[in-house]
Formats: C-alpha cells, sequence, structure tokens
C-alpha cells in the first residue's frame, strides 16, 4: 500500500494545527477515528523511509545445483 502515492494536498482544507503540550497532541489525535491515526502514522513512516514501490523487493536468490 503506497499512500504516498495517493496523498494530494488539497490546500482549500488545509488545517494548521499548533500543539502547546504533548496534551493537546494527544487530544487531537483521538478526534481523529483509527484509520485516520495508522493511515497518518503509515504516512509519516513511508516518507521519513523513502519508501518507493517501484525498488521495495523480496531479494531474489538463485542457485544452481547438480542432479544426478
Amino acid at each position: 500500500m503506497a499512500l504516498v502515492d495517493d496523498v494530494r494536498m488539497d490546500r482549500t482544507k488545509l488545517e494548521v494545527v499548533t500543539t502547546e503540550t504533548p496534551s493537546d497532541a494527544k487530544a487531537y489525535w483521538q478526534t481523529k477515528t483509527m484509520l485516520e491515526r495508522l493511515e497518518a502514522l503509515e504516512l509519516t513512516r513511508q516518507i521519513l523511509n523513502g519508501y518507493d514501490p517501484a525498488t521495495t523487493r523480496f531479494q531474489r536468490v538463485l542457485e544452481v545445483t547438480r542432479h544426478p
């Protein structure tokens, strides 16, 4: 799931939230649904780790064996 590709910023709906204390941040996230929280977490993870679905794959391993 590549959330980075699906995210588009709608500048008409942009909301800037300033949190003064950790409890303000907690209160903000408690107003969000569990799905919204998980999507925000996953988006942050993908942005910070440089997620690229084209290069994120399992390594292929080739082993040559001789058949008797």
